[in-house]
């Protein structure tokens, strides 16, 4: 489904990110983790042409590399960046028709769908985003995503910040969506843990190059990833 070759991202002389070669199979969860500074978060972004950047991106067979970012988005990649970013000023509703830009006309069906996907935010439709709590916010975050019907979902960061309990709800829904929606999951965690032990396949990024990859499975017993990322 997704196909990234010799990916190269500089900011000024700087090099973030450094030859990453990653493949996402369709219907699967896909992590990379790694720590702070690694290059996740810029891979993600240059994927859909947030900065830019060297190399070959393919979605579906089709050369995405100089793709303007709402083109690509039209064509079914969504990215929930770190940090939510939802309209704080905008009610629940109003940020779910925000991401329903290019698929107005599925609204009311998309959004029904979210609240039940997501209950909690299903009392709040009239309430603006700047009062929800980090995890609801993370919640709106994901469902406005979702409103575009993507094929590829892209998280940056979903549990950063929020409580175990609700970390544990969100990594349900990921699931969920993988599972019974048939989307596809680009997953970037610092919860190596939690990533890999829902993941059918992770990249392990450091100093903007990928240094270890396998099955979900196989890096959550790996003895370096377990000393580096998951605190044994």
């Amino acid at each position: 489904m997704l196909s990234v070759h010799s990916l190269e991202v500089y900011y000024g002389v700087i090099a973030a990110v450094r030859g990453v070669d990653i493949h996402v199979k369709q219907g699967t969860i896909v992590t990379l983790i790694g720590a702070n500074g690694a290059g996740k978060t810029s891979t993600l972004n240059a994927i859909v042409n947030g900065v830019k950047k060297r190399g070959d991106v393919r979605f579906h067979d089709r050369n995405i590399s100089r793709a303007k970012t709402h083109t690509i988005i039209r064509d079914g990649i969504s990215l929930v960046p770190e940090g939510r970013h939802v309209f704080i000023n905008l009610t629940v509703d109003e940020n779910l028709r925000m991401g329903a830009f290019n698929n107005d006309t599925n609204f009311e069906r998309l959004r029904d769908e979210m609240y039940a996907l997501f209950p909690r935010l299903d009392g709040k439709r009239q309430q603006t985003a700047g009062t929800l709590s980090g995890g609801e916010q993370q919640m709106l975050a994901i469902a406005r995503a979702l409103m575009s019907e993507p094929r590829l979902l892209m998280l940056d960061e979903p549990s950063l910040g929020l409580a175990p309990k609700i970390v544990g709800e969100l990594f349900g829904v990921i699931t969920e969506l993988k599972e019974k929606k048939g989307i596809t999951i680009l997953l970037v965690e610092q919860n190596a843990f939690a990533a890999l032990k829902i993941a059918d396949y992770g990249y392990v990024l450091e100093n903007g190059s990928i240094t270890l990859e396998g099955k979900g499975s196989e890096l959550l017993g790996n003895d370096e990833v377990r000393k580096k990322y998951l605190g044994g």
